[in-house]
């Protein structure tokens, strides 16, 4: 016999409550995960649609107390059921619970009070009411409020709830007295909130270029005789991609469907929102970790009800629950954003191939830089190329310099700017343009030191440097400890303690000094902190209200300011030698990304790049706009290692509060490893890049196999294997399949 785990109520966040059933012979082939069927629930004749998560040969209970699934509808299936499937897949092929999957994919219900407007009604003819009114006032000891909302209504006919209770001071109970004598009626509909609510923006109809119509005519051919590969849009920074996509979507939208866009980080949603609103206005809508849970919850109620076409946003956006999904669009595809680094481990690019195959829709990727992955994908055959190859209105790229800091250096220059990036702030502030200096790091210093004894001062609680903060705080960046600067070593008591001072803080305070009638704006994770942080500071220098914008990453991606002239790389080589493989890729990418902000208007543009290390591939590639050059030369190193898209790597993640537990189990599942005999290569087993975080001990067994599959099989032993094992009861194990970042 089969049995099938079903849940009964998806809106609730308690995902793991699930009710086995048997499922009978006659549905055997009917009945999948995902699929929705006809239950009998409690006592009586009730029955409910609940939804398949989980199937197995063997009962968990009683066999006397499993009853039969009843049937399955022979209606459409819902958009739930699509969801359901997928969270399945990406459990299989991510590791982690269903459990975890389903929370990931569901729109989740947290408690949220839905929002109705109320209208109260007239029920009585003109000539009736009237009459009452008289009546009501002939009382001796009338209800002047009564006679207030009768009037109202007399004159008005229909009148908000809200209107009533609020401006005219009318009690709740004499609402209630009147629906009782049935004088009025009182309707509520659903009133969803809406996070774009009374934006202004004005159309934009823009012609598209010679390159921008080959390659939607490209798109529509593809989609009109059903191809299914997915597209690679890969055109240079300001091409015009974003023009492409709004033709794509609006073809989708002309055959009933709907488009979901996803777009890296939070901070690139104000200008990409104007983007498609100046186009599709109400249709569109926003999904994003800022919301409030109404918000959220609202959002994908909206989706489903037909509200909204559009949904833009990151990472999550992409299981809006649209019930005729056309089109999925990941801008900036090459950003490591889109790998999740909760459990399960996805990468958007990869869930969304999967979701475009179960909802038969078409996926755009696009990217100025595109990964390695994707454009090896290309080179194959899997993916279909469309390609910008000019800026839009045969603007010119523009001019890079690259400056060797260890010349600045022996010249005696100290600063932390170059002497040409200096010059050339200085040219753009006399000729009243702006400039971007771009640093991939937050706060004041990267750690504090004792000269003297070598001491880094160290979060307790993690096994990484604490960063010092404005007020002499140092604080962790991974759990939020924090403690006041020290004035003397804690280890030998040395005064020579100091720091290296390299973030965004300190680039802000300096470049205050140098340009005192400069007007300075800040973005990076301490100032974007609140709700609307990202949207203040882009819509502030977009209205020119500063001439220089410093920060982090989130200032390089996707934004369009056409009075920036001159973008500064002021440290290329932060990324450039992280212990992971992707380091020469991520520095590449950022540094294109980057460069691309400066040029956009009509003037043209300048970068500075400065480096220690000119000579790089990654940087000479990126100085020149040469993405085909890294490609060749990333791509040959990926052979001769074997890492993706060259092949496969899994990281299996022990964790545990005991440090010997934690060092016990990942010996344990290493031998296990070593015992299959698979046609993989595992390395013993390692602390993590951070070992101990937030109290939790972490180590790490990374597995390489020139087959996916293969690995997937691997850990689906290896969960086998730990499972039940006493010497893995104080642990938690976790994958990460060709992980972005180093663990």
């Amino acid at each position: 016999m089969t049995y099938a785990k079903i849940i009964v109520d998806i809106s609730h966040e308690k995902l793991d409550k699930t009710f086995t059933y048997r499922v009978p012979e006659q549905l055997r082939d009917a009945v999948g995960v995902g699929t929705p069927v006809v239950i009998p629930f409690g006592k009586g004749n009730r029955r409910l649609t609940g939804f398949v998560v989980a199937l197995s040969d063997t009962p968990e209970f009683d066999l006397k107390k499993i009853k039969d699934i009843i049937g399955v509808p022979t209606d459409a299936l819902p958009i739930e059921a699509e969801l359901i499937a997928l969270a399945a897949w990406m459990r299989e092929r991510f590791g982690g619970t269903m459990n975890q999957a389903l929370k990931c994919v569901l729109p989740i219900k947290r408690k949220t009070t839905p929002k109705e407007t109320k209208l109260l009604h007239l029920a009585l003819d003109e000539a009736t009411a009237k009459e009452e009114l008289v009546q009501l006032h002939r009382r001796a000891r009338h209800s002047v409020a009564k006679e207030r909302l009768l009037t109202a209504l007399i004159e008005q006919g229909d009148i908000p709830w809200d209107v009533v209770v609020g401006k005219l001071d009318i009690p709740s109970a004499h609402i209630r007295d009147f629906e009782k004598k049935a004088w009025i009626s009182v309707t509520s509909s659903r009133d969803y909130r809406n996070p774009l609510k009374g934006m202004q923006v004005r159309p934009n109809e823009i012609e598209l270029n010679d390159d921008q119509k080959k390659a939607l005519s490209v798109f529509l051919e593809e989609r009109r005789t059903g191809e299914d590969k997915p597209f690679l849009l890969y055109g240079v920074t300001g091409s015009g991609k974003t023009q492409v996509y709004i033709e794509m979507i609006e073809a989708v939208l002309r055959e009933g469907k709907q488009a979901i866009v996803l777009i890296p980080e939070i901070a690139l949603t104000y200008q990409t929102v104007m983007r498609f609103y100046g186009r599709f206005g109400e249709k569109v809508s926003i999904m994003n970790s800022r919301l409030s849970d109404g918000e959220r919850c609202d959002q994908f109620e909206r989706a489903k009800a037909g509200e909204v076409s559009v949904m833009v946003g990151p990472r999550s956006a992409l299981f809006t629950p649209f019930p005729d999904l056309g089109l999925i669009i990941i801008d900036e595809e090459h950003e490591t954003t889109y790998k999740s680094e909760q459990v399960p481990k996805y990468h958007a690019a990869e869930v969304a191939k999967k979701r475009a195959a179960l909802s038969g829709a078409s996926v755009v990727f696009g990217s100025a830089t595109p990964s390695v992955t994707g454009f090896s994908f290309v080179k194959s055959g899997a993916y279909t190329l469309l390609t910008l190859p000019s800026r839009a209105a045969a603007k010119a790229l523009p001019e890079c310099h690259i400056v060797d800091l260890r010349e600045e250096l022996k010249s005696g220059n100290k600063n932390m700017l170059s002497r040409l990036l200096l010059a050339k702030i200085r040219e753009r502030l006399d000729a009243g343009e702006q400039s971007m200096l771009f640093m991939n790091r937050r706060g004041l210093a990267g750690f504090i030191s004792c000269r003297e004894c070598g001491y880094v001062l160290k979060c307790p609680h993690c096994d990484v440097s604490l960063s010092l903060h404005r007020g002499d705080i140092m604080r962790c960046h991974y759990c939020g400890y924090e403690t006041a600067a020290p004035k003397i070593c804690p280890e030998c008591g040395s005064k020579y303690i100091g720091t290296f001072r390299a973030g965004t803080e300190q680039l802000e305070e300096n470049v205050a000094k140098l340009f005192p009638d400069a007007r300075i704006l800040r973005m990076d994770a301490d100032t974007t902190k609140g709700k609307d942080g990202h949207d203040k500071i882009l819509s502030a220098f977009a209205n020119r209200e500063a001439d220089i914008l410093i920060g982090t990453q989130m200032i390089v991606k996707g934004h369009d300011f056409s009075a920036v002239t001159l973008m500064g790389v002021v440290a290329a080589d932060m990324s450039l030698h992280a212990a992971d493989y992707n380091s020469a890729e991520r520095t590449f990418d950022l540094l294109c990304q980057a460069a691309g902000r400066a040029g956009r208007g009509s003037v043209p543009g300048e970068v500075v790049i400065q480096t220690y290390q000119p000579g790089h591939y990654a940087i000479k590639a990126a100085a020149a706009q040469d993405y085909e050059a890294f490609y060749e030369t990333e791509i040959a190193y990926r052979k001769l290692l074997h890492y993706p898209p060259c092949g496969a790597l899994l990281v299996i993640q022990i964790l545990s509060a005991y440090e010997r537990d934690a060092d016990e189990a990942a010996d344990l599942v290493f031998a296990m490893l070593i015992s299959q005999k698979a046609k993989v290569q595992a390395a013993h087993p390692v602390e993590a890049q951070i070992a101990k975080l937030k109290d939790i001990y972490r180590r790490a067994i990374y597995v390489k196999s020139a087959s996916y599959d293969e690995l997937v099989r691997i850990k689906d032993a290896a969960e086998r294997f730990t499972e039940g094992n006493a010497a893995c009861r104080r642990t938690v194990m976790r994958f990460d399949f060709n992980p972005m970042y180093g663990f």
